[in-house]
């Protein structure tokens, strides 16, 4: 009986940490600057930025946003980023990419670039800046191996911050006409009760999900 009401006790205490982990509060802010509008012929590209030296905008997130983007009700046709950034080489590359409209007006008087942007159909380029943070920890496991077995005994936790910034810039007018943030905040958990169970907040799959609608939105004109 004893053993029963304690596996009970810790079955609603995973429960507990389940629901808790999986609540993450995403926040998206838009500034608008521009008129915007696409039509059936015409593509985005979504680029992740890579010129900070402490960190860069994870490949994986920027597919994410362009699948999300893609997908649903009034889908945009997205042109693949490594794809871009080799039929464009070495305009596109981390270390000589356009950081402002006025660079990427310079990059137009190039005939090569100008072609690939017709033939890629490139009416917006989106420019993704961010990464995800884990703060905040607390706690401690042990595990230990003896005659009888081994285990991990112990809790942890952590905070994870997902916060992401895209930039849109319109290839027809050479001008940036908004940009979108996003900050996606949650708890993960670690508890260990013989074996390690994580319990993760999915921050950065909120933030990519919440920042694909608002982009798509966006540049539908919505």
């Amino acid at each position: 009986m004893k053993n029963f009401l304690r596996t009970n006790r810790l079955g609603i205490a995973l429960l507990l940490l389940v629901s808790l982990a999986s609540c993450t509060t995403t926040t998206i802010d838009e500034f608008r600057q521009g008129e915007t509008g696409i039509e059936n012929n015409e593509s985005v590209v979504i680029l992740g930025r890579r010129q900070a030296s402490d960190y860069e905008t994870r490949a994986e997130f920027v597919e994410c946003v362009g699948e999300g983007m893609n997908r649903g009700e009034n889908p945009i046709s997205i042109v693949p980023e490594q794809e871009f950034i080799d039929a464009m080489f070495p305009w596109f590359e981390p270390r000589t990419a356009p950081l402002r409209t006025r660079d990427l007006e310079r990059l137009m008087t190039e005939a090569v670039v100008s072609q690939k942007m017709t033939e890629f159909g490139v009416r917006y380029i989106v420019w993704l800046d961010g990464f995800t943070e884990t703060t905040d920890r607390s706690g401690s496991i042990s595990c230990a191996v003896g005659p009888g077995g081994g285990g991990c005994f112990g809790f942890g936790s952590w905070e994870d911050d997902a916060n992401f910034n895209a930039r849109v810039w319109d290839v027809g007018s050479l001008t940036n006409v908004g940009t979108i943030s996003t900050d996606a905040t949650g708890q993960s958990y670690l508890p260990a009760f013989i074996i390690p169970i994580p319990l993760l907040a999915r921050v950065e799959a909120n933030a990519c999900s919440r920042l694909a609608i608002q982009l798509k939105d966006f540049v539908n004109g919505s």
